[in-house]
């Protein structure tokens, strides 16, 4: 039966992003230093293999709820990565604060993958530049890292990355109600 759901997702994801996909030119994913973190766009066929031979062990999907049953990425990444390994902090990408209680769990989840030294976590959104680069800043911010220093790491990385100023002060706002 798995190979059948595999071959059913595989082939969901395939046909809806043929239309629904990142930029043409935009990078899967892009290694931040040496953090064992990854921020990447929508993985298109193919790519969640290539990122788990990689050294990427679990995936934190930043994309709305509507837009990953579009492409049904999230239910692919839970079958080639595992269930326990994945996890979805539903946004869309307005520019606006965003909610804690969405992309803090996603963060902490993030956190305590990173804890084994043997992990490696993609942190997606669609095209790889904000959602995912809020729950990257939120997860080296929760690692110690000072604000400048963590978007410096972020940005001088994924080039591609911005860190929209409603998002950075969502995030300083949560970790400043000690909710950690």
């Amino acid at each position: 039966m798995a190979p059948r759901a595999s071959a059913h997702r595989r082939l969901h994801h395939w046909a809806a992003t043929r239309v629904y996909r990142p930029g043409r030119f935009r990078r899967p994913y892009t290694w931040i230093g040496d953090t064992r973190i990854a921020v990447g766009a929508l993985p298109l066929p193919g790519g969640l293999e290539l990122a788990q031979a990689d050294g990427v062990t679990h995936v934190v999907n930043c994309r709305a709820a509507a837009q990953t049953r579009i492409s049904g990425e999230l239910a692919l990444e839970r079958f080639v990565f595992g269930p326990d390994a994945v996890i979805c902090a539903p946004m869309w990408d307005n520019g606006r604060p965003q909610d804690p209680a969405v992309f803090g769990p996603a963060a902490r989840f993030a956190v305590r993958a990173l804890d084994d030294p043997s992990t490696g976590v993609l942190i997606h959104c669609q095209q790889g530049r904000r959602r995912s680069v809020l729950v990257a800043y939120a997860t080296l911010r929760l690692r110690g890292l000072q604000p400048a220093e963590a978007e410096e790491l972020l940005i001088s990385h994924r080039t591609e990355g911005e860190l929209a100023p409603a998002y950075q002060t969502s995030v300083e706002g949560w970790l400043a109600a000690g909710d950690t």
